[in-house]
């Protein structure tokens, strides 16, 4: 199985160690690189063309957020997960407009980061289960409220049927795999629907998830 190219962005080396070997003991991944803080993940991601960057929020020099921006405007394939202690979702949103792909609580088990680097890395994007429930307590209430002015989103079956794997978590592999399609027409219909709902980033489809009670049914 290739390997997939990892770089580390912490500014703690202590942490930086964990992570490198939690990864590197993973058969199907390598760390190729590390960055004590944002300015460095930046040239690093240029230099090494990982697949997927780790990336501590909070770092000297440059911000996550900032350098996340600065990779996807030089180097749009590498995928970018989130690692961080905040679960305000108004940081998130700021992340996910960024264009993080993922996003983990450093909270959470380690087996999560995994799980995480491998649905990113196959073009899926990740939201740390443990940020669901406050999604639904910040926005749900809201959004019901407001649902009676929205129409019904003019989608097709098939859109809706991608949306609601998006929602659930499924990488774009996987949703090919299930509705027996190929990725290049997830891709045209995650593109379709997005332009419809006006969304840009999954957050957004979560909640709308959330308000139709779709995640109930994974």
């Amino acid at each position: 199985m290739a390997n997939l190219l990892i770089l580390l962005a912490e500014d703690h080396q202590m942490v930086r160690e964990g992570l490198k070997a939690l990864v590197n003991s993973q058969p199907d991944m390598k760390v190729i690189g590390e960055a004590g803080d944002g300015s460095a993940a930046v040239e690093q991601a240029r230099e090494l063309d990982p697949d997927v960057v780790v990336m501590d929020v909070s770092m000297p020099r440059m911000s996550g957020l900032e350098a996340t921006e600065k990779i996807k405007k030089a180097t749009p394939a590498v995928k970018v997960l989130a690692l961080t202690r905040h679960t305000d979702t108004g940081f998130l949103r700021q992340l996910f407009n960024a264009g993080v792909d993922g996003y983990v609580v450093k909270q959470s088990a380690s087996s999560e980061l995994i799980h995480a680097i491998r649905t990113v890395a196959a073009g899926g994007s990740y939201l740390d289960p443990s940020l669901t429930g406050k999604i639904v307590q910040d926005y749900v209430g809201k959004q019901a409220k407001l649902s009676h002015l929205e129409p019904t989103p003019d989608l097709t079956s098939r859109e809706e049927d991608v949306l609601r794997m998006i929602a659930w978590g499924y990488s774009n592999k996987e949703i090919a795999s299930k509705l027996a399609i190929s990725v290049k027409t997830v891709e045209a219909h995650k593109a379709n629907l997005l332009k419809k709902l006006g969304f840009r980033s999954r957050i957004d489809i979560v909640r709308f998830a959330v308000v139709r009670g779709w995640l109930q049914d994974t």
